[in-house]
């Protein structure tokens, strides 16, 4: 399980770069959380937020490939951490931010026909 979630985050990175895409060509999955897996949670690289990744199972099972299929759907839960009573951000035992509210949720999909624009 381990190097299926270390993959996945490798592979989701490419799409985590190329985000800004049309609510009109990737489609929110209203089900997401329970209909794909959650592989990972983790602080943000910009050190501000806590990320709690999900994955549908095309996803999960193209991992052994070595690169996102056709018809891969990421959807990523961006939550502000907790802070405490002097304004510092508080963490668990492992150094995840404690999730305070959410702030935006990321769909990323892999297509092969995208439209141009």
């Amino acid at each position: 399980m381990k190097k299926t979630i270390t993959a996945l985050v490798t592979l989701s990175i490419s799409f985590l770069c190329h985000a800004g895409g049309n609510p009109e060509y990737v489609l929110f999955p209203g089900a997401y959380q329970s209909e794909f897996t959650q592989y990972d949670v983790r602080n943000r690289a910009n050190g501000k937020q806590l990320a709690v990744l999900h994955a549908n199972e095309v996803a999960i099972n193209s991992v052994k490939s070595g690169q996102l299929t056709e018809g891969s759907k990421i959807v990523m839960e961006v939550y502000k951490p907790k802070l405490d009573e002097s304004g510092n951000k508080i963490t668990n035992s492992e150094g995840l931010f404690e999730k305070g509210k959410l702030a935006a949720i990321a769909v990323m999909e892999k297509k092969a026909n995208w439209d141009a624009g």
